[in-house]
């Protein structure tokens, strides 16, 4: 497994070994030991599936009082995934980070806890894959305004307008969103 830092600290994107011959491939998406020699120490609780079509976008996502770290894999299609560094004691606090995810490269993203989140799909279709290091908590849910010009995220939209849930359309501005310390 190659281990690549992301722009933002703690952020990590993971490529896994991948065994392929004529009859397909094989590649290990969770190893407690090895991802916890990689700096991934959380104990996952929950293990989410999402199936989305071409412009759609989900986020930016966090939960303030149960943060959740997540790692992230598309098993289908391909998405534009981004995360966004909301802990103020960071030095990165505010800046934002993206990476191409496909069930092509195979690549994962590890989001720490106190990172906010969101992909765009850039295929047809995507199907995301992503455990979670605790429960989702409604009444923590928060959610920053995708189009936030203070964060000025390049969202390959290739003149499309994102195709967003009613909570993604009321997303804050950073500078009115709860954050972390």
């Amino acid at each position: 497994m190659k281990v690549i830092p992301a722009n933002l600290p703690d952020a990590l994107i993971i490529e896994p070994r991948v065994f392929g011959d004529e009859r397909g491939f094989f590649l290990e998406s969770w190893n407690e030991r090895t991802f916890s020699d990689a700096g991934i120490e959380e104990h996952f609780v929950q293990d989410n599936h999402s199936r989305s079509t071409l412009g759609v976008l989900r986020g930016l996502h966090y939960q303030i009082r149960h943060p959740q770290g997540k790692l992230l894999r598309v098993l289908q299609g391909s998405v534009f995934d981004v995360i966004v560094d909301l802990r103020r004691s960071s030095t990165h606090f505010g800046r934002w980070d993206a990476v191409e995810l496909s069930a092509e490269n195979k690549r994962m993203i590890w989001v720490p806890p106190g990172f906010a989140h969101g992909f765009l799909v850039t295929s047809q279709t995507a199907e995301v894959s992503y455990k979670v290091s605790d429960v989702y908590s409604p009444q923590d849910e928060r959610t920053l305004a995708w189009n936030d010009p203070s964060l000025s995220i390049a969202w390959p939209l290739d003149g499309r307008t994102p195709i967003l849930s009613a909570k993604d359309m009321a997303g804050v501005q950073l500078e009115r969103a709860e954050v972390f310390d």
